[in-house]
């Protein structure tokens, strides 16, 4: 049976698909990949439905900027969110098609040092195919993007305001009003 999780070659931290491209494939990428389109479809729908809701207010005579703010604010970190999960999922995909033969490459480098069976040797004039180390910190930054990206989203100071109504309502206490919260 396939291991399911191991340690990065690279930084040690465990994660699914490190050793088994079937998993990597299975767990992450094909995962990614709906949750992604699904997700960008949704996201599309919105904008299409702001948009309309902004046609209908002007329309109205009434002032949209707050709409549009939340708007660009909405798609701002929208791209923040995406653009580093298709890094994400580009650098995976970089993964899947290449680590079958890197690890026959590995075991060419160390076969011999070890004295154990070596693999069939690669044709003449085929370049050897090792990981660049670029694309995997690439991996790693866009893995951490998201997640920050998230986090500035939710971050905010209504969202404070909110948390330490909700607080200081578990402890008893009247809650702030808007106003007294900002202060």
């Amino acid at each position: 049976m396939p291991q399911q999780s191991s340690g990065d070659i690279l930084s040690g931290v465990c994660f699914v698909g490190q050793l088994d491209t079937h998993s990597l494939g299975g767990f992450l990428i094909l995962p990614l990949c709906i949750y992604l389109s699904i997700g960008a479809l949704f996201l599309l729908a919105g904008f299409i439905s702001l948009f309309r809701i902004r046609t209908v207010m002007k329309t109205d005579g009434k002032r949209t900027d707050k709409l549009e703010r939340l708007m660009l604010r909405i798609g701002f970190f929208s791209g923040l969110f995406i653009l580093p999960a298709l890094g994400l999922l580009g650098c995976l995909f970089y993964e899947y098609y290449n680590f079958d033969e890197w690890m026959i490459q590995w075991h060419r480098d160390i076969c011999k040092p070890f004295s154990i069976p070596c693999p069939a040797a690669r044709p003449p004039g085929t370049p050897e195919v090792r990981p660049i180390f670029q694309i995997y910190m690439v991996k790693y930054l866009c893995s951490m993007l998201v997640g920050v990206t998230s986090s500035v989203w939710l971050y905010s100071s209504k969202t404070m305001v909110s948390w330490r109504n909700f607080v200081e309502r578990l402890q008893g206490k009247e809650p702030r009003t808007r106003a007294q919260a900002y202060v």
